[in-house]
């Protein structure tokens, strides 16, 4: 009877929790639909350039399952490469072809070389054609897996981690009493959110100092730009997931209230960060990814590391981390409001 009595009284604060009930039903259904549409997606389509390749050559190419484009000089070719319009180009010196791949990717890589080896026409055996040159304008063909997806992984790490810490830390706050004593003090609000984001701030800014110089220099992630710009992109990478984990916070009433915003805003920031190739997810999802800061911080990382971009490639993706970054301290602020009337 005492376990009977202990099993209703868990059932009744489940029934309560109306949130716990949602979730534990709406959180698997909804993970399980994006890996849906992430593994059934299509197969992903090499963009591939011809440049200044003979006609009779190119009337003899297999163009189907490529989006083939020609080109007359490979000035055009490189700048479209470095674009990233291109997976790769080939051309045609003296009677050697040559084949140029982005090679930041190494799966798209892959699917570049398989389609040029299954599109260009087989020589008669007795012919003795020289060997196809590949070369790289990123990578090599000793990158890895880990390579292309460190830098998103990465950030994926930073932001979890910081959103979670951030968010009990603030609910703690609130729980034991402190955040009501500071409200009844003559601070104002927007004095109360920007102590608590520069007193987790500088927290925030140790540690990923620490994961990223680890990332790096113990782990051998791939680096060819500067290591200033991973390490700012990381910071301000932080800083918004510090401000969401905040504002979030004061919607949830404990802890577990607060980890059950893990599978809704967090996990499927991982399906749209670039660890999945969007091209093969279907459009009417895809959008998702442009509302998402670990896009843009995914975008800036793999520029930096794997592309060795400077600060003008990476500018406008750090412009909207800190925009999202500020429209969460905004939001902070208003949220305030239901706490203190000023």
């Amino acid at each position: 009877m005492r376990v009977m009595a202990l099993v209703k009284r868990i059932l009744r604060q489940l029934v309560r929790d109306k949130r716990t009930i949602g979730l534990l039903i709406f959180a698997p259904i909804l993970v399980l639909t994006m890996l849906y549409f992430v593994f059934n997606g299509e197969d992903y389509i090499p963009k591939i350039g011809l440049v200044d390749v003979p006609e009779m050559l190119a009337d003899q190419i297999n163009t189907e399952g490529a989006q083939v484009t020609f080109f007359e000089t490979e000035t055009k070719a490189k700048e479209s490469l470095a674009a990233q319009e291109l997976d790769g180009y080939l051309k045609i010196e003296g009677n050697t072809p040559a084949i140029v791949l982005e090679g930041s990717d190494p799966s798209v890589t892959g699917a570049t070389m398989k389609w040029l080896q299954n599109a260009l026409p087989k020589p008669p055996q007795a012919v003795d054609i020289p060997e196809l040159e590949v070369t790289y304008l990123h990578g090599s063909s000793d990158m890895g897996q880990f390579d292309y997806f460190g830098p998103v992984l990465l950030g994926f790490f930073v932001f979890f981690f910081v959103f979670l810490i951030a968010g009990v830390s603030f609910l703690r706050e609130r729980t034991t009493g402190t955040l009501e004593r500071l409200l009844a003090s003559p601070l104002r609000k927007w004095e109360i959110v920007a102590g608590y984001v520069i007193g987790f701030g500088l927290f925030t800014t140790i540690q990923s100092t620490i994961i990223t110089a680890y990332a790096i220099y113990v782990l051998g992630m791939v680096m060819e730009g500067a290591f200033i710009y991973v390490l700012l992109i990381i910071l301000i990478l932080a800083m918004t997931a510090l401000t969401l984990g905040i504002l979030l916070s004061s919607f949830a009433h404990n802890e577990l209230q607060m980890m059950q915003f893990i599978p809704i805003v967090v996990v499927p920031q991982v399906f749209f960060s670039g660890l999945f190739n969007l091209e093969t997810i279907a459009e009417w999802l895809s959008w998702i990814s442009y509302f998402t800061p670990l896009y843009y911080a995914a975008e800036a990382l793999r520029d930096v590391m794997v592309r060795g971009a400077g600060f003008g490639d990476i500018m406008i993706n750090l412009f909207i981390l800190a925009g999202f970054c500020l429209l969460f301290i905004g939001m902070n602020i208003a949220v305030l409001r239901k706490y203190r009337k000023i």
